[in-house]
């Protein structure tokens, strides 16, 4: 923790949501090794989330589960009030936590999976968000860093525009939030990641896609979840980017910009 590139983070309170895989974990392990106190939320993979916790505790920092789904407004409400009330405040929100849910044409897509898909992408954040900055408004700082993907840039692969419209969503709301609260010393971000190795991509994508996505990228390879994780730093650390509000870093290997 002394070597940490951020070394502003020690002490500091964050609460991950969808951290008991991939991304999600990855940054609860980056936020440990910087010295924060970790909250790690999951909905479905409590023994996923007690790995991370103990990897969290082994860096020396301390960890602090949290349960719930997230795609109800109430329960996403009470994850940040328990981590916010174990942590004495909250001084950065991660907005990790979301999904696919499964590829679908147009044609066969209904009701229930549209609301699932914008839940679990949409409200879920945004109801985090806004449960979090009061406890930010009262300690006159914090970081709201929110997820989005490269797919609100290219519309996504076979069978997810509701999907990549749901993170376009959430690269908009960064924007606007962040004008929105930049007076109460409120920093809101993104991350924007590309084709990385996570069970997301084991749950919905063949390997013949993978490869075809590999294929697209100029370094020619898929990226790993700690490949995001200085981005987070990054963006958590006011030394490193207190001038930076309303912005959205790709990490995606070159696949969109080059």
């Amino acid at each position: 923790m002394a070597d940490s590139i951020a070394p502003d983070l020690a002490g500091k309170s964050v609460l991950i949501t969808g951290a008991s895989t991939g991304i999600g974990a990855a940054a609860a392990r980056a936020f440990a090794a910087a010295g924060c106190r970790v909250g790690i939320h999951y909905n479905a993979s409590l023994n996923r989330a007690e790995k991370v916790a103990a990897d969290v505790r082994f860096a020396g920092a301390q960890a602090f589960l949290v349960g719930g789904d997230l795609r109800h407004s109430q329960k996403a409400r009470e994850v940040v009030d328990a981590a916010a009330q174990h942590f004495g405040g909250l001084d950065i929100l991660i907005n990790n936590a979301g999904g696919l849910v499964r590829r679908v044409p147009i044609t066969e897509l209904d009701d229930a999976l549209f609301d699932e898909v914008i839940d679990l992408n949409v409200r879920s954040l945004v109801t985090c968000s806004a449960a979090a900055v009061p406890y930010m408004r009262t300690a006159g700082r914090g970081n709201i860093i929110n997820v989005t993907s490269i797919a609100a840039r290219t519309g996504g692969g076979t069978g997810s525009a509701i999907y990549a419209s749901a993170k376009g969503f959430v690269s908009t709301f960064t924007r606007g939030l962040a004008k929105e609260l930049v007076k109460d010393n409120i920093r809101v971000n993104a991350v924007s990641p590309g084709v990385i190795e996570t069970p997301f991509h084991e749950r919905y994508s063949t390997p013949a896609m993978l490869e075809a996505f590999k294929g697209a990228i100029p370094m020619n390879r898929l990226g790993a979840p700690e490949e995001c994780s200085g981005a987070f730093l990054y963006l958590a650390s006011d030394a490193l980017s207190s001038f930076v509000t309303g912005q959205i870093i790709e990490v995606n290997g070159g696949q969109f910009g080059i």
